[in-house]
């Protein structure tokens, strides 16, 4: 027999001793919570038997009770679908204001809050990352994903679900998943790791927090590349680090000048494959240089592998991490960019003599990650699957940064310098005489998602220009997103 869906509770009490019928206390307390809006148009409400075994009374009290809100307009009933608020209100429930309880006034007052927040500054809805469409970064090809195949996966863990996978997962992750991992990265990577050095996280942000909490105190200073990622910044800040800008260059981080800000500095974060926003790749002698440094100075480096699946004139460049013999590189991957954003999975590589000292962050964080998806991931890697859409994607990207390169010089010549365009997602264009930050808020009104350069820089920006994405932009579309781009510049 099919069985009726029944609601939440609502909380409240009724007293046999007071002078007021025990039906009427019930109409009130939900007059009352639709009236205040603590119930909603159409939220289902508790059939007349449960709510009568949870309130400890009798059923015919509850029926009369719920007569009369029907009666009234406040339920609507209806045989085998139960009971819930009315869609359509009356009049004075539409237009009355919402009555608060004397006691439940807020006194405005003194609200003290942490001052690590006070690092991080407002939070801006900055109108290039509002939209989807041409140039947006970060945006992939979503229409190519293999929906069919992962829809089966998907399927098919659900189907074989079992009552001991309801409980905690391991803290660093399912053991097929890092295994998986730990396979793929050893060899499309060239990383030095075993599965049990892999650390499953919600993404490249949780990976740098967990970092930061294992190797930093307050006040530790942290190298970062300028310009470069402002999210990664605010990991750093939060925990109450001082952020130390290293020039970027054609060579990727400058480790020289690094070294003169600050040679003590406890770590620092690199992405030595495609640095972002610039995205140059980062020369064989900066690496051993950068390797020296952290050997030397008893610092850590952290190597976020940011767009390193996708390389349209060479083959991927091996990891940082590879070349390191002392265990200082904490490698840093995502799965947001290669499959889909809210995955929300990414890992961490961990040198095996500081496994105890993630775990113990871990476990204070979150416990441990969701189980369901990685299995679902772990089969999609394993099956093959996983490399296969990669070198589709690969194909498909390249594609789309040729058309884009091609068009930024027919349209805009000689005027737009031009770099990133080896490796990854996106492209950086750099023009002299613009205020990046106004024409990117004019070209979102047009739907036209220009990152601007300038707000990647933690100090004086000295470039100012344009962080294009490509990813989810078709090679048709690609000549008149370019020449919208043209007009924004020529309208200024």
């Amino acid at each position: 027999m099919k069985k009726t869906p029944t609601g939440i509770s609502l909380i409240f009490a009724v007293d046999r001793t007071a002078p007021r019928a025990l039906h009427w206390q019930v109409y009130d307390a939900y007059r009352a919570a639709i009236l205040d809006r603590t119930l909603r148009a159409g939220q289902r409400v508790p059939s007349t038997r449960v709510l009568a075994s949870e309130l400890r009374i009798s059923r015919i009290p509850i029926l009369t009770a719920y007569a009369q809100l029907v009666a009234e307009g406040y339920f609507e009933s209806r045989v085998g679908s139960g009971t819930v608020v009315s869609r359509s209100l009356p009049d004075q429930v539409t237009f009355a204001e919402p009555r608060r309880p004397q006691s439940a006034r807020v006194q405005v007052g003194s609200r003290r809050l942490s001052k690590r927040f006070s690092n991080l500054g407002p939070v801006e809805g900055v109108p290039w990352r509002r939209g989807w469409g041409a140039f947006g970064v970060s945006q992939v090809a979503f229409g190519q994903f293999p929906f069919q195949v992962w829809n089966a996966l998907v399927t098919r863990h659900c189907r074989k679900a079992y009552a001991k996978s309801l409980d905690y997962g391991n803290a660093m992750g399912a053991k097929d998943l890092r295994e998986a991992i730990a396979g793929y990265l050893r060899t499309a990577r060239g990383v030095r790791c075993e599965a049990r050095q892999i650390m499953v996280v919600s993404g490249s942000q949780q990976a740098l927090d967990i970092s930061a909490r294992v190797f930093l105190d307050r006040g530790s200073r942290v190298w970062m590349e300028e310009p470069g990622y402002r999210f990664a910044r605010n990991v750093f800040a939060i925990n109450g680090c001082k952020i130390v800008p290293v020039p970027v260059d054609h060579s990727g981080v400058n480790v020289a000048a690094g070294i003169k800000l600050c040679r003590t500095a406890r770590a620092a974060l690199v992405t030595p494959s495609h640095q972002y926003p610039l995205g140059v790749t980062m020369s064989a002698s900066r690496r051993m240089q950068l390797l020296d440094w952290a050997q030397s100075s008893e610092s850590w480096i952290i190597e976020d592998d940011y767009d390193s699946e996708y390389r349209y004139e060479s083959r991927p460049i091996a990891s940082l991490q590879g070349l390191d013999s002392n265990s200082r590189v904490i490698y840093v991957g995502s799965f947001s960019k290669v499959l889909f954003p809210s995955l929300r999975l990414g890992y961490l590589v961990i040198p095996p003599d500081l496994l105890d000292r993630f775990v113990a962050v871990r476990l204070a964080m979150d416990i441990g990650p969701p189980t369901f998806f990685q299995h679902v991931l772990a089969d999609f890697i394993s099956q093959g699957h996983f490399s296969r859409h990669i070198r589709r994607m690969r194909l498909l990207y390249g594609e789309r940064r040729s058309a884009l390169i091609d068009c930024i010089f027919k349209d805009l010549g000689s005027a737009a310098e031009v770099t990133g365009g080896e490796a990854g997602m996106h492209v950086s264009v750099t023009l002299n005489g613009i205020n990046d930050c106004e024409i990117a808020e004019r070209a979102a009104r047009q739907n036209l998602w220009l990152v601007p350069l300038s707000t990647s820089y933690l100090g004086k920006a000295t470039r100012q220009g344009f962080i294009l994405g490509f990813g989810s932009t078709a090679v048709e579309e690609m000549p008149n997103a370019v020449r919208k781009l043209r007009t924004m510049l020529t309208s200024r």
